[in-house]
């Protein structure tokens, strides 16, 4: 069986054919670049994808070396996400299921993170640490459900960087400039909030700005912002570990590249004997094989497509609501 999926949640928009043994046959993306200093606004990011949808899509095709009729699942985006960006996904997702008759699944952006993380670094009933422009969460799967046992209470930490970088008026988006930055910087102090088993970024994302106006380093800054947040995330991800009982972490999401994050929680895990997974690079950021992956597991689960006329996208379409047909993992 083979899956084309279809990325269009955010900045990116993306197309990546799977197959069921989870081999990448290709994954092509085109990624909105705003100037320095601004983000974006949802009509520009839909402009965008409508440009660039057509090429996404040919390029895909063009690399796993397959026409339309070798596709068994037409996978989409149908949420959580911004729905200018996610309603152009979906209509190139139902135009393709109809002129080509093909099974037309809706996946969820989270699930999508979770699931091609599990698979590839072969994470089996894991602690998940799903951090992104969009989304920072602690979740687990707990009866048929990957359930939150922690979040952030207002912005994402992927926000409160790109919110920082662009007063610094440098490149989008903020996380990896934040990382280059911080491996220079010294400590300078910034909130620390961390409320039962939620995190805040905003309180700390403004102090940190209100640092860099006054004159500090901002190498300072960053490496202070990163230190901070990853220390939040640290401490309620170790909660979730004793709270659950489980032995694994898996990092998903774009801000799970970083390697200072990485370092942290590898120390936490090794201290309470988990073991620590990283989901692989080229998958960490928005792209369509994560979609693709989770097409298939959900359409070989269901075995029936998604109505045309259900196909709504759903911006607020969270992680745990979605029901986990297939997953074997259990709570012991």
């Amino acid at each position: 069986m083979i899956s084309l999926g279809i990325e269009s949640t955010a900045h990116t928009f993306g197309v990546g054919i799977v197959n069921d043994r989870c081999e990448i046959l290709s994954n092509e993306k085109n990624t909105f670049k705003p100037e320095l200093g601004r983000g974006f606004t949802p009509t520009e990011l839909a402009d965008h994808h409508y440009v660039v949808c057509k090429k996404v899509l040919d390029d895909a095709l063009s690399e796993a070396d397959i026409k339309m009729g070798d596709v068994d699942v037409i996978s989409f985006s149908r949420g959580m996400g911004i729905p200018n960006a996610l309603k152009v996904g979906a209509a190139l997702a139902r135009y393709l299921a109809v002129k080509y008759k093909k099974h037309l699944v809706g996946v969820n952006h989270g699930t999508a993170h979770i699931e091609i993380g599990k698979i590839k670094t072969g994470s089996v009933d894991p602690v998940i640490v799903y951090l992104s422009g969009g989304n920072s969460q602690i979740l687990a799967y707990v009866d048929g459900v990957y359930r939150v046992f922690g979040e952030t209470m207002d912005i994402p930490i992927g926000n409160a960087f790109d919110v920082l970088v662009r007063e610094m008026k440098l490149p989008m988006p903020g996380g990896p400039e934040i990382e280059r930055l911080a491996k220079n910087g010294t400590y300078v102090d910034l909130p620390y909030v961390v409320k039962g088993m939620d995190v805040s970024f905003t309180g700390i994302m403004t102090a940190a700005i209100e640092r860099f106006k006054n004159d500090h380093k901002e190498e300072d800054v960053a490496y202070s912002m990163q230190e901070v947040c990853f220390s939040m995330l640290t401490e309620v991800t170790e909660r979730a570990l004793a709270h659950t009982g489980k032995k694994e972490v898996l990092l998903v999401g774009g801000v799970a590249a970083n390697k200072r994050l990485q370092d942290m929680m590898k120390i936490m895990c090794n201290e309470r004997n988990a073991k620590l997974y990283v989901v692989p690079q080229e998958y960490a950021s928005d792209n369509g094989a994560n979609i693709a992956w989770v097409g298939i597991l959900d359409y070989k689960s269901k075995g029936k497509s998604l109505d045309i006329l259900e196909s709504k996208v759903d911006s607020k379409w969270r992680t745990d609501d979605v029901e986990i047909h297939w997953s074997e993992a259990r709570v012991e």
